[in-house]
C-alpha cells in the first residue's frame, strides 16, 4: 500500500482540539507508516530482536501499536497480544505460558517485567515503546525509508492472540501467515472494502487489519480498558469530520452511539458498513441503525478469537423479521457462513471428540454445538494441548495414509440451522441451563425480557435446588434505584413472569434477582458474565413471583 497509494493518509492520531473546536490530528501517509515501520525494525534489530522471537507488546492503541506489529511481522518475530484489562493474575498467568524472549512496552509495562519476575523469567531483551515519527520526519524531511520483509511461509507461526476469557481461564490462539491472509482476503471481498476509506476502529486490535486492506485509520478517542465509558458524541464528531465510511464496534457501543444520534437528530451519512460483534445484536440497535446510516448498513460478522469471520448477517436479512422471531424466542440469526468456511451442528459430548467419524451431526432446525472448518481456522492453543484436543476435531479428506486433513473447530457456542441454511446462534454451551425438564438456551429467553422498557438487560442462569437444577432471570433495571426496593423488585418481578407464562418455553421461570450492574467482559463490554451473577445469586435475595404461592 505503501507503493500503491504513498500519499493517502494511512493513520490519524487525535492530539486535542483545535481553536474552533475540530478534532487535531497527526496525520501519517502510508509511505510515512512505512518509514515509521522500518525505524521501529532498526530498533528492534539493534536490540537483538530475532527471527522467531516471541514478543510480548504493552503498547498504546493506534500508531505505536500498528508499528510495532508490523515491524515484527517484517522480522519474522512473533507479537504475543494480551488484553491488560483481563486482571493481573489472568494477565499474568499469560505472560507466563506465553513464555516471551522479548518484551516491547511502555515503561509501566517494563517496571512490572521486573517486579513479577516469574511470570516474565524467559525476558531476555527489554525494548523501549517510543514513537519517533513527528521528530524524524521534521528533521529528514520525510524520505521513504522500506520496510523490511522476510519471506514466510504460509504455515509459519505469526502472532499469538489471547482470547477474552469470557467464560474460562484466556488462552493463547496460534496465528499463522496463512491465516491472517485468508482473514485480510475474506474481510475485504465479504463487506467490499476497498482501498482509499477510512475506518474507525473501536477494538484497539483491529486497526491491524486497515494497513493491508488501504484504510485510513482514524484512532478513536477511547480508553481501550473502559470502552462502555465512552463518549458517543466524540465518536460521531470524528464520523462526521472525517468522513468516515466503516467502524468496528460491540453492540454495547454502538447502541450508545445510535441512541446519541436518535437524541440529536443526528445521521452518519459517509458511513458505508458497521460491523458490530462480541455479542448478540440487540433488536433494538437493528432499528436505530437504520435512521443512524442512511447510505450504509449494520453488520454482525459471527466468529472467535479462533476462528473469525465465520458468518455474517446483513440489517437487510434482518429487517425481514428476523428480529421478531428473535424477540420470540428463536434464538439469534447470525446469517450465512462466509464461503469458503464450512459450518455444521453436532451432538452435544463434554468431553474429547478426536475424528470426524466421532461426531454426530445434526439436521435442520436441531440445536447442538456449532463447528466450522475453513482457511481463518486455527489449529492450536499456545502450550495447551488439552484445550486443543478439547476445541478442535480432525477429519481425513482422503483415504490412503497420509493424505490431506482438515480441522473442525468446536465454538462452543449452542446453535442451529434454519430450512434456508442461515445460521442461529442460541448462546454459550457453558451457560446453558439444563434441567430435568430440558435445556434453557440464553438467547432463547432473554431476549423475550430485553423488550420490556423497564429492564436494559437479562442473565439466565441456574439455581441448584435439592440436587435439582431451576432456571432463573437476573434482571438489570433500565433505573438502578429499583435493585433497593423489595416492593419494586416483585412488581417488576410479576410485570415479567406474565411475559414468561406467555410463552410455552419459558413458563416454568418464576424465580427472579435484580442487580445493579452486570460484570461483562472487557474487551467488548458487551459479553455478560453470566456464571459469575450464578455464583453470586446463591447468596442474593431472589424473588419467586409465581401467583399461585
Amino acid at each position: 500500500m505503501a507503493s500503491d497509494q504513498p500519499d493517502v493518509p494511512a493513520l490519524k492520531v487525535p492530539r486535542g482540539r483545535q481553536s474552533d473546536g475540530r478534532i487535531d490530528y497527526l496525520t501519517l501517509s502510508f509511505a510515512e507508516l512505512e518509514t515509521e515501520v522500518a525505524t521501529w525494525q532498526r530498533r528492534l534489530t539493534e536490540a537483538g530482536v530475532r527471527r522467531g522471537d516471541r514478543t510480548l507488546v504493552m503498547v498504546r492503541q493506534g500508531l505505536p501499536l500498528i508499528a510495532a506489529v508490523f515491524a515484527l511481522f517484517g522480522l519474522g518475530a512473533v507479537p504475543v497480544v494480551i488484553d491488560p484489562g483481563m486482571g493481573r493474575k489472568a494477565f499474568l498467568n499469560c505472560v507466563q505460558r506465553s513464555r516471551p524472549r522479548v518484551l516491547l512496552g511502555i515503561p509501566l509495562a517494563r517496571w512490572l517485567s521486573r517486579i513479577f519476575r516469574t511470570a516474565f523469567k524467559t525476558v531476555e531483551v527489554r525494548v523501549a515503546a517510543a514513537s519517533s515519527t513527528t521528530a524524524r520526519l521534521s528533521s529528514d524531511g520525510g524520505e521513504r525509508q522500506s520496510a523490511g520483509v522476510v519471506a514466510s511461509a504460509s504455515d509459519e507461526l505469526a502472532a499469538i492472540l489471547f482470547t477474552s476469557g469470557s467464560t474460562g481461564a484466556p488462552k493463547g490462539v496460534c496465528y499463522t501467515h496463512g491465516m491472517f491472509a485468508a482473514q485480510v482476503d475474506l474481510i475485504r471481498r465479504t463487506y467490499g472494502i476497498a482501498p482509499g476509506e477510512v475506518d474507525l476502529p473501536m477494538l484497539p486490535i483491529f486497526a491491524l487489519f486497515n494497513p493491508a486492506l488501504g484504510m485510513t485509520t482514524v484512532v478513536p478517542e477511547i480508553d481501550p480498558s473502559r470502552p462502555a465509558a465512552v463518549d458517543p458524541a466524540k465518536i460521531v464528531q470524528a464520523i462526521r469530520q472525517e468522513n468516515v465510511t466503516n467502524s468496528f464496534g460491540s453492540p454495547t457501543l454502538w447502541l450508545k452511539i445510535a441512541a446519541h444520534c436518535q437524541k440529536e437528530q443526528i445521521t452518519l451519512p459517509t458511513m458505508r458498513r458497521v460491523l458490530c460483534a462480541g455479542a448478540p445484536v440487540p433488536p433494538a440497535l437493528w432499528e436505530l441503525a437504520a435512521a443512524m446510516l442512511p447510505h450504509g448498513l449494520l453488520h454482525s460478522p459471527y466468529g472467535a478469537t479462533e476462528a473469525l469471520p465465520v458468518a455474517s448477517v446483513s440489517a437487510i436479512e434482518i429487517q425481514e423479521k428476523l428480529a421478531e422471531t428473535t424477540a420470540a424466542g428463536a434464538g439469534t440469526c447470525v446469517g450465512r457462513a462466509i464461503a469458503p468456511n464450512e459450518v455444521r451442528i453436532i451432538a452435544w459430548d463434554d468431553g474429547v471428540i478426536p475424528t470426524w467419524d466421532d461426531a454426530v451431526e445434526l439436521s435442520a432446525g436441531q440445536i447442538g454445538e456449532i463447528v466450522v472448518s475453513g482457511p481463518t481456522v486455527t489449529r492450536d492453543y499456545d502450550a495447551l494441548p488439552e484445550a486443543t484436543a478439547r476445541a478442535k476435531i480432525t477429519e481425513d479428506l482422503a483415504d490412503a495414509a497420509g493424505g490431506p486433513r482438515r480441522v473442525w473447530h468446536r465454538m462452543g457456542d449452542c446453535g442451529y440451522r434454519d430450512e434456508a441454511g442461515r445460521l442461529w446462534f442460541c448462546g454459550r454451551a457453558a451457560e446453558r441451563v439444563v434441567t430435568a425438564d430440558g435445556i434453557w438456551y440464553t438467547e432463547q429467553v432473554e431476549p423475550l425480557f430485553n423488550r420490556h422498557p423497564e429492564v436494559r438487560r437479562t442473565a439466565l442462569i441456574g439455581l441448584q435446588d435439592g440436587g435439582r437444577t431451576r432456571p432463573a432471570l437476573v434482571v438489570e433495571p433500565v433505573d438502578p434505584t429499583v435493585v433497593r426496593s423489595s416492593a419494586a423488585c416483585r412488581r417488576l418481578g410479576r410485570l415479567l413472569r406474565e411475559i414468561a407464562r406467555s410463552h410455552a418455553h419459558t413458563n416454568a421461570l418464576r424465580m427472579f434477582y435484580f442487580h445493579e450492574a452486570f460484570p461483562v467482559d472487557v474487551r467488548h463490554n458487551a459479553k455478560i458474565h453470566r456464571l459469575t451473577l450464578a455464583a453470586w445469586a446463591r447468596t442474593a435475595v431472589g424473588f419467586d413471583v409465581d401467583p399461585k404461592r
